[in-house]
């Protein structure tokens, strides 16, 4: 490189270059650039800015804390448990009450069980059996109730038994009731407490109206009416579901209660309250499927006179509610304020590009636009030693005296395009 070059290319570096404007008086393209600026300005200030609240900073970490208490009472008289009256430590499971729970609304009872040999249930496949040898003894029952002793018990003349084990007798062999045992659970009620906390703006909130009045969750319950109160029964929540509850009630089913909260904490306090949804969870087979409703099996110990145990066993058949909770927190903060006004005014040029394409290729006159828009420049080269050539419309470029190699003088070009350097 010359010493020419070389200072040329240390001018350049100080250098400063702007955009070339071309205003085009046409209306139609006009219009449809305003209509553009005027459409992304309000996609940012309405969706962007009022309806997402881009310019706050959010918190999705929540903290959230569960405590439920139902309440009832019901009365039942029948030939396994006779009269009975049910409270909430009868029928609620577990007792504590925490974000899952389980309402008892059917069961299935076998008194006085003692661990001693019977007979295995013959709607169990692994226990039939023709001969002793079909029963190896010590193995345990798929599926079943205890292990067998190795005796094939036969009633009168069949050919084809069960076998003998060595279990809790007598085994279940009742079917689950058609109506529910508990059908009045479904006027039972349900306390719901939730604590939240959102750590980052250490803002903490619970779904429990603040108020002096002591008789206020004595009295209320949760509805259209009364949006604020924790209070909910049993049989609205199963029908906000799509569901029936004396249908659920027989073969059992699981209920979900979605607690979201969604807080804006540039407003007051008071402002932040939930919102409930109710959806139930298992899926609605037919009533003669297996994998139709929610049951489980527990018992109760006792001893008699003599010191031996017995036992009563339930199948139980109910309702799970499962109580989950989600929400954010948002706060204004000008760093997400920042980047979003950025975004937008980046945005407009979207308007700007989408309308060059159109000036120049899509109206009548785009080829007019386009060559206004457009300047082409040609350097055709050396034309010989020491021969520069000007540019295509007779202009010499760059204007002024020539400059040879290395700063030497050249002559002033003329207009049949040659300018010859002086040495």
């Amino acid at each position: 490189m010359g010493q020419a070059g070389c200072k040329g290319l240390y001018q350049s570096l100080f250098d400063y270059k702007t955009e070339k404007y071309v205003i085009a008086k046409n209306k139609k393209v006009g219009l449809l650039y305003r209509l553009l600026q005027v459409s992304i300005l309000t996609y940012l200030v309405v969706w962007v800015f009022l309806v997402k609240k881009c310019y706050q900073d959010v918190d999705t970490s929540l903290q959230s804390s569960i405590i439920t208490k139902v309440k009832g009472v019901t009365f039942t008289n029948t030939s396994e448990l006779g009269e009975r009256l049910w409270d909430v430590a009868d029928y609620v499971i577990p007792p504590q009450g925490e974000n899952v729970f389980f309402v008892i609304t059917n069961l299935v009872v076998t008194p006085n069980q003692r661990q001693e040999t019977c007979a295995e249930s013959g709607n169990i496949p692994d226990a039939l059996c023709y001969e002793d040898s079909d029963c190896p003894p010590g193995e345990p029952v798929v599926a079943g109730n205890g292990v067998r002793t190795g005796r094939c018990l036969r009633s009168g003349s069949e050919q084809k038994g069960t076998c003998e084990i060595f279990a809790w007798c007598p085994v279940e062999t009742k079917s689950r009731p058609g109506k529910p045992l508990l059908g009045e659970a479904e006027d039972f009620t349900v306390y719901i407490k939730n604590f939240i906390r959102f750590p980052k703006f250490n803002f903490s909130k619970t779904n429990v109206l603040d108020t002096t009045d002591r008789a206020f969750l004595k009295s209320c319950k949760f509805g259209p009416k009364d949006p604020y109160c924790p209070i909910f029964r049993l049989g609205s929540v199963v029908s906000w579901t799509g569901s029936s509850f004396q249908e659920i009630a027989v073969q059992g089913g699981v209920i979900g209660i979605q607690i979201e909260w969604d807080c804006d904490l540039d407003r007051a306090p008071s402002e932040c309250y939930p919102r409930y949804y109710f959806n139930r969870l298992d899926n609605r087979f037919s009533e003669n499927s297996p994998s139709s409703g929610y049951n489980f099996r527990f018992a109760k110990y006792y001893r008699d006179a003599a010191g031996v145990e017995f036992r009563t066993l339930f199948k139980a058949y109910g309702i799970r509610f499962d109580v989950m909770v989600n929400g954010k927190a948002g706060k204004f903060n000008i760093i997400p304020t920042v980047i979003n006004v950025g975004s937008g005014v980046a945005l407009m040029g979207v308007g700007s590009f989408f309308c060059d394409l159109v000036l120049i290729y899509f109206i009548k006159k785009s080829h007019f636009y386009r060559d206004k828009k457009y300047e082409e420049v040609r350097i055709l080269g050396l034309g010989g030693p020491g021969e520069l050539r000007l540019r295509e419309d007779g202009v010499v470029w760059p204007p002024g005296e020539w400059k040879g190699e290395c700063g030497a003088a050249a002559e002033p070009a003329d207009r049949g395009g040659i300018a010859r350097a002086v040495g």
